[in-house]
C-alpha cells in the first residue's frame, strides 16, 4: 500500500550501526524492541522533531503501518528516512536482534 510512495526496506538489509526510530507505544517497546533505537511514539514524533539524529532513519512500528505514515511526514520535512517494511514482525522473523521483555525473552506485542 506504501511502497510506491514511501521510501521502504526489508528488515534484513537495515544495516547493524543504522538509526532507528521505533514509533511503538509503550507497552510494545516494552515487550520487545531493537537496541539502541530511538523510541518515540508516533504520536509525539511532531512535538519531538529536534531529537531525530540527521543521518539517514530507519523507521518502525509493528508491522509497517504507523511507519509508513512517520516516513512520510519525515520525507515531507526534507530528512531522510525509509520505512522498515513488516515492521518489528519482519525484524523478528529475520533473526535480528531484539532485547526488553522484562526477564523473559523479548517478543513483539
Amino acid at each position: 500500500m506504501f511502497h510506491t510512495q514511501v521510501p521502504t526496506v526489508d528488515a534484513a538489509s537495515v544495516p547493524a550501526d543504522a538509526a532507528l526510530l521505533d514509533v511503538r507505544e509503550q507497552d510494545e517497546w516494552d515487550a520487545g524492541h531493537v537496541e539502541g533505537a530511538l523510541h518515540i511514539p508516533i504520536g509525539e514524533v511532531v512535538a519531538r522533531l529536534a531529537e531525530l539524529p540527521d543521518d539517514r532513519l530507519y523507521v518502525m512500528c509493528r508491522v509497517g503501518g504507523r511507519s509508513a505514515q512517520v516516513v512520510q511526514y519525515l520525507v515531507a520535512q526534507g530528512r531522510d528516512a525509509v520505512n522498515i517494511d513488516g515492521g518489528m514482525y519482519a525484524w523478528e522473523a529475520a533473526g535480528r536482534p531484539m532485547t526488553g521483555g522484562g526477564d523473559g525473552q523479548p517478543y513483539v506485542l
